[in-house]
């Protein structure tokens, strides 16, 4: 029976006809609905012709979270008297529950992903509902943009209903051309906002680490909240370590203590959705109670503050969640919650001060995030460059060309960027495009099944109470019976499933330049660098005779090449990518020689990475894996302050094998100087301080006057060396023959001798300048303009200041010791206006030389007043 009157209370159900009606007139709408209006659960139903006398539709409800998924289904199956399976159905990775009568099935977008790239018309699906859309997931982001183009292309009938939690949805409206808003009002109650900063400062968090101090806080705000208020209390933490180091702190608190995060038991989640038994209840959350859930009963909540989103350092390729702090949108959504049912108040664990500091929205994932999987979509969608899918932010092109390169390390697409059969393939088995190349890989070694527990364990990281050790996480998940070991052995089922055979029946993967995915077999070194299978001729040993650490190794070296790893000593490694790696104290990994890193951060300000979780293996298997970036050649460079000339055997930066080169090509050599050059600048080479002058006399000439005087900055001289080192250049061989290079010499290679201007050089641009007591003077060219430094006494009878190629020069004017005593560009105004008063002052220091009245009427001199009489 239809719960007619728990309907009928949902806020949304008066925004319902201009919803109809948009579709209707367009075909797109964007629904903004504050969470606990029913936009999640009635909407579909309304849409899908069930609450009503209209006709039935198919919707696919879209949500960005497996947990956020099932609660809908089951909330929207409960509001019509039935169980999930009936006319309301849900499918996630690994489950799927619908039923022929299914007309509402609640799909996450990577399910909705899969389904589009199999199925572009989408046969059947009359509306889609892309829901919380303005968290900005990246699949989200990526399914409106294939379901624009399967709307422009195919099914102009589709209707397409972006669902937004906040006022923020213009984007959205624009993006699906101009697409009416319909917003909805929610009841809401007020909630009071308690400022809760830390007594002492904690420190920020970075990577995965927070201040167990501040979670200590936390803990003690929510014991605070307990004695303040009534209700259940709702508190927000980044992620699952956090709820468990608060729940062990809230132990003997009056309440039960419930943990809902992605990877809690789903008897857990629907324990807490359920609401409260009579029991006061604290419930700790990540992120995905900020609005994808409802839980009943909550009148507090506690902020901690703290949200995770993806960041990739695509430099070192490393990829993880980091510890961010929560934006101001976060923090709405999160303080919103207490507010649902009756008035409340939300905790919030920092300073107000800091509140107006913080982002006003979250990131775009698409921003941040590893693009592997994204650009590997886009492909099989038929847009390489993703250049003309319609998203509301463009991936960066950094990070979209690190995603091409790891998709055809792995074979997923050709040389041109096109995808490939095996691409299409491991775009079908839900994974990141590295754990598919390791599936298909793997599976070819050791077997499906075999393959299959490891891929399942890197696409979930264990807990940490697994250790860091991969193999040893294997066999503690094997006979495990927590909540992650039950997910864990489901989805080994479910990518075993996926590979036939065993694992046998793949054949060799593509070459470069291969459209197929169907090329020739590879040499063993190089056949799983590509991405292909090794075979029988790869030399391993029979795949059942393999041990769990071999096993594990290869799988976990084959997919993260980048990151096999070889000891430096003391628990220190180097990755093949050149990054430091370094385990913990504890860690039983550290006397291992090689090691495939699966998991891995980097502190802020640290130079290795941490690793979190990593299997050993051997040379070969290293090898093997990382056989791409293995290159055996001469190798000559600049290293330590000098050219470096060596055979070198490496496999990316780790060195196998090195000889020193006796003989090494001279053009390599040039090179390496170069390089010493560009790194440690020009005065590698001699410079006199006539050279020195000559620089700034050529840079002068060419801001002044220009060409055809050339350029001498160090970028203009460094970006074509052969137009003035040479031949020096290429007879040196070492840092101790740059020394020997005349800096001057080689400028004066540069001077425009070919339009003959090079002999006005003196004339324009004078070395020295005669001054009227018959003394050259240097001119300094460094500055604005040249400086004249002069004995005052020097410039008698000089009426106008002297020019250089038009520009006055800064006459300093120098007292009889050589002391600063005025400066001017104007001696005309000098001698009329300065000269008395610098006259009255030197007089009296410097009686001995003459100060006449008039200086236009005395020789200059440099000489006493004594001397000249005797002269």
């Amino acid at each position: 029976m239809i719960r007619t009157e728990a309907l009928d209370r949902l806020p949304v159900r008066t925004a319902v006809p201009a919803l109809e009606r948009a579709l209707d007139d367009r075909g797109v709408a964007v629904l903004c609905a504050p969470p606990g209006t029913g936009k999640t659960t009635l909407v579909p139903l309304v849409l899908a012709g069930l609450t009503g006398d209209g006709p039935v539709w198919r919707v696919v409800v879209a949500e960005p979270r497996r947990i956020a998924a099932r609660a809908a289904a089951r909330r929207m199956a409960w509001l019509l008297g039935e169980r999930p399976g009936g006319r309301v159905g849900f499918t996630v990775r690994g489950e799927r529950v619908v039923g022929p009568d299914t007309v509402v099935e609640v799909v996450t977008t990577g399910v909705l992903l899969q389904r589009l790239q199999r199925d572009q018309e989408l046969a059947g699906v009359d509306v889609v509902i892309i829901d919380e859309c303005h968290e900005r997931h990246l699949d989200a982001d990526t399914v409106a943009a294939f379901l624009l183009d399967v709307r422009e292309a195919i099914r102009p009938d589709l209707r397409l209903v972006a669902a937004s939690a906040t006022t923020d949805a213009e984007g959205w409206a624009r993006l699906l051309g101009d697409a009416p808003v319909v917003e909805a009002e929610g009841v809401s109650y007020p909630v009071e906002v308690v400022w809760a900063p830390p007594a002492r400062p904690v420190r920020p968090p970075h990577g995965m680490r927070v201040d167990p101090a501040l979670l200590t806080h936390v803990a003690a705000t929510v014991r605070r909240a307990l004695g303040e208020r009534d209700g259940d209390v709702l508190c927000f933490l980044p992620g699952v370590g956090e709820i468990a180091r608060v729940a062990g702190q809230l132990a003997g608190v009056d309440a039960e203590v419930l943990q809902v995060h992605g990877r809690a038991p789903a008897a857990v989640q629907d324990a807490v959705l359920a609401g409260s038994s009579g029991v006061r209840r604290v419930v700790l959350a990540t992120s995905v109670a900020e609005s994808s859930l409802t839980v009943p009963g909550v009148r507090v909540v506690v902020d901690s503050g703290l949200a995770r989103e993806p960041r990739t350092d695509h430099a070192r390729g490393l990829s993880a969640l980091t510890t961010v702090r929560a934006s101001q949108a976060a923090g709405r959504q999160r303080a919103g919650r207490a507010g649902r049912e009756a008035p409340g108040a939300v905790y919030r664990c920092w300073d107000q001060a800091e509140d107006g500091r913080l982002a006003r929205f979250p990131a775009p994932e698409i921003k941040v995030a590893d693009l592997a999987a994204f650009a590997l979509q886009a492909a099989c969608w038929g847009d390489p460059e993703a250049s003309s899918l319609a998203l509301l932010d463009p991936p960066p092109a950094g990070a979209m060309a690190a995603a091409r390169e790891v998709l055809g390390a792995v074979g997923a697409v050709d040389a041109a960027g096109r995808v490939t059969d095996r691409g299409v393939r491991m775009s079908r088995l839900g994974l990141h495009p590295r754990l598919a190349r390791a599936l298909l890989d793997g599976a070819a070694e050791v077997g499906a099944r075999r393959a299959a527990e490891v891929v399942a364990l890197l696409s979930e990281e264990p807990p940490r109470e697994y250790g860091d050790d991969l193999a040893a996480a294997l066999r503690t998940a094997r006979r495990g019976q927590d909540g992650y070991a039950g997910r864990w052995k489901q989805e080994v089922r479910r990518l075993s499933n996926q590979v036939d055979g065993g694992g046998s029946g793949f054949g060799p993967g593509p070459g470069p330049g291969s459209g197929s995915g169907s090329g020739s077999g590879k040499s063993p070194s190089s056949g799983v660098a590509r991405g292909t299978s090794t075979g029988p001729h790869s030399g391993a040993a029979p795949r059942g005779s393999r041990s769990d650490d071999a096993v594990v190794g290869l799988v976990a070296a084959l997919a993260f090449p980048e990151r096999v790893a070889r000891a430096r000593g003391e628990g220190a490694f180097l990755m093949v990518s050149g990054t430091g790696a370094e385990l913990g104290d504890s860690s039983r990994l550290r006397s291992a020689p090689w090691l495939a890193v699966a998991v891995a951060d980097r502190p802020a300000h640290a130079a290795s990475a941490r690793v979190r979780l990593a299997a050993v293996v051997d040379e070969d298997t290293a090898l093997l894996a990382a056989g791409r970036l293995r290159v055996r050649g001469e190798e000559v460079r600049w290293a330590d302050g000098d050219v470096v000339a060596r055979s070198v055997d490496r496999v990316g930066a780790v060195e196998l094998a090195v000889r020193p080169l006796k003989q090494p090509d001279p053009g390599l050599v040039r090179g390496a100087l170069v390089e010493g050059l560009e790194r440690e600048g020009l005065g590698l080479l001699r410079w006199s301080r006539d050279s020195e002058q000559l620089r700034l006399r050529l840079a002068f000439l060419h801001r002044v006057v220009g060409a055809p005087w050339p350029d001498v900055s160090d970028g203009a001289l460094l970006a074509d060396p052969g137009a003035w080192l040479e031949p020096e250049l290429s007879r040196a061989r070492r840092r101790a023959d740059l020394g020997r290079i005349d800096a001057g010499q080689a400028l004066r290679r540069l001077l425009p001798w070919a339009t003959g201007e090079a002999v006005r050089l003196d004339e324009l641009a004078p070395e020295r300048i005669e001054v009227p007591s018959g003394s050259r003077i240097r001119i300094e060219y460094g500055g604005e303009q040249p400086v004249l430094a002069v004995k005052l006494q020097e410039l008698f009878g000089l009426a106008e200041t002297p020019r250089v190629a038009g520009v006055p020069v800064l006459v300093h004017l120098l007292s009889p010791a050589g002391r600063p005593a005025a400066v001017t560009a104007d001696l005309a105004s000098f001698w009329q206006d300065g000269y008395k008063a610098v006259r009255a002052e030197l007089r009296g220091r410097y009686p001995k030389h003459p100060w006449p009245e008039d200086p236009a009427t005395v020789p200059a001199t440099r000489y006493t007043s004594a001397r000249l009489k005797r002269s």
